[in-house]
């Protein structure tokens, strides 16, 4: 029988001869048909993905040069284009919209033999922490389902989580991937911003936005990022760098410097257990002859106002486009252009997407821009300064993923603040664009998995996935 521990388990088997690729999707096929409840696809591309697998098989059995993640099954985001498929963001407003094009990151994924075999729900626009805020309904966390899978890439989380595909993409602009990675149990990385390119990408907050991926260990998250990343004549905002090959093979040998930020730690808001828990870990990492010294942060607090100025600013001028003249939904009752657009958009965007849009526009309006947006980007500049001269000091800097453990179901939706607040040591890696990682270390009295948080300089991915690595093999309670 199939079964699946990561991506170089599942090429010895198939270089074998023990499975076939067309073995593994029949697998996950049957399996996301038995989860249908969790509700983590909007669209499983099923005859596609098993015909794509038997092409994959005659083209190993032809021994022909196979690319890096041969037929390695993954699910998308449906933020991420792919050319003839729907692509809707979880909105109304593109209901059944159909991608002209591939986005970079899927392009990839293609030329190295992956197997794509669905898009996977999350919140509308990729607003919100909970995948509550999507036009197909929300999903489930596979581990509680009366407890949310985080947000806003929790359908692609669950996928990995409920063993439904190998790895799946999110796509991570205040914590989209580390938060439902935390949530959900396993490990979630956004890299540096800049890394993977944002082409076919549908734009939240363009300066935040990043895709990252989702696995059931480092190593695949290393080996798809690897695919993924590089430059890309699309968008002007990717490294167009050589980088580091992505090799993850640590050793004990290696010692880290490691900041700890105590007013993290110690934040009100932080679940007790979860601060004990990472004091214990630095505990340990410190009789192991790691490097651990606490920092006090003082920024801390001005994190999440102006995370939210910044991104609801970007987001009113990115949503503008769904109008309803080009694509999309569109009012057929409005009889002049002005409740045209006003009955288009409002009953195409959800209560979320527009409580954005409205923040945003406000704090882009006339008599408010100094006062808000401007400020948002000097505390932002202050954010990167800091965190530049923190990495002088260390390799890594660790902090909690979330405050707490998995919501109630509901919960956020009453106090759209408490949300946004929750958000609090997410938001700092993308307002800076370093990368971060998310490691499934620990387990709450609650039953719930958390884990940690680990942020490394920019462009620095090799030893952020090297440290992780390190802490799942060797702290993981």
């Amino acid at each position: 029988m199939f079964s699946f521990t990561s991506i170089s388990q599942y090429h010895e088997q198939l270089y074998k001869g023990e499975v076939s690729c067309a073995d593994a999707v029949n697998f996950y096929l049957k399996k996301i048909d038995d989860a249908k409840k969790l509700n983590a696809f909007v669209e499983v591309f099923a005859s596609e993905s098993m015909e794509r697998a038997k092409q994959l098989d005659r083209k190993r059995e032809r021994g022909e040069t196979c690319g890096k993640l041969f037929g390695a099954v993954v699910a998308i985001k449906d933020v991420i284009c792919y050319k003839d498929h729907k692509v809707t963001a979880a909105s109304a407003i593109l209901k059944n919209f159909t991608s002209l094009f591939n986005s970079t990151a899927v392009d990839h994924l293609l030329k190295e033999d992956a197997i794509i075999i669905g898009s996977c729900n999350c919140d509308e626009f990729a607003m919100g922490s909970t995948n509550e805020n999507s036009s197909y309904g929300r999903v489930l966390n596979a581990l509680s389902e009366n407890k949310v899978p985080g947000g806003s890439s929790g359908g692609s989380a669950v996928a990995v989580q409920a063993g439904l595909c190998m790895v799946s993409l999110g796509s991570d602009t205040g914590g989209s991937v580390r938060q439902p990675a935390d949530f959900c149990g396993i490990v979630g990385v956004k890299p540096t911003y800049g890394y993977v390119s944002r082409h076919g990408l549908i734009a939240y907050a363009s300066s935040f936005d990043q895709i990252g991926v989702f696995a059931n260990n480092v190593e695949d998250c290393a080996k798809v990022l690897g695919v993924i990343g590089g430059a890309d004549n699309y968008d002007s905002t990717v490294n167009q760098q050589k980088r580091a090959a992505l090799n993850i093979n640590t050793t004990t040998e290696t010692k880290y410097r490691i900041g700890i930020l105590k007013n993290a730690i110690e934040h009100q808001s932080l679940d007790e257990e979860i601060k004990n828990s990472i004091y214990q870990l630095a505990k340990h990492l410190q009789k192991d002859h790691h490097e651990i010294e606490e920092v006090n942060f003082g920024l801390i607090d001005f994190i999440v106002p102006a995370y939210y100025v910044l991104t609801t600013a970007e987001s009113s001028s990115n949503l503008a486009r769904y109008d309803g003249v080009r694509y999309g939904y569109r009012n057929k009752t409005a009889n002049d252009i002005t409740s045209f657009y006003k009955k288009t958009r409002s009953e195409g965007f959800g209560k979320e997407v527009k409580r954005r849009i409205m923040l945003g526009t406000f704090v882009l309006s006339e008599g408010y821009y100094d006062a808000y947006f401007t400020k948002a980007q000097q505390i932002r500049r202050l954010l990167v300064n800091q965190t530049e001269e923190l990495f002088k000091k260390f390799d890594i800097i660790i902090l909690p993923t979330a405050p707490s453990t998995a919501f109630e179901a509901g919960k956020m939706q009453k106090d759209p603040v408490e949300m946004y607040l929750a958000d609090i040591y997410t938001v700092y890696a993308n307002l800076t664009g370093n990368p971060a990682i998310s490691i499934p270390l620990f387990k709450h009295s609650n039953q719930m998995p958390f884990g940690v948080q680990a942020i490394a300089k920019k462009n620095d991915e090799v030893t952020l996935l090297q440290f992780a690595d390190m802490l799942l093999k060797n702290y993981k309670q």
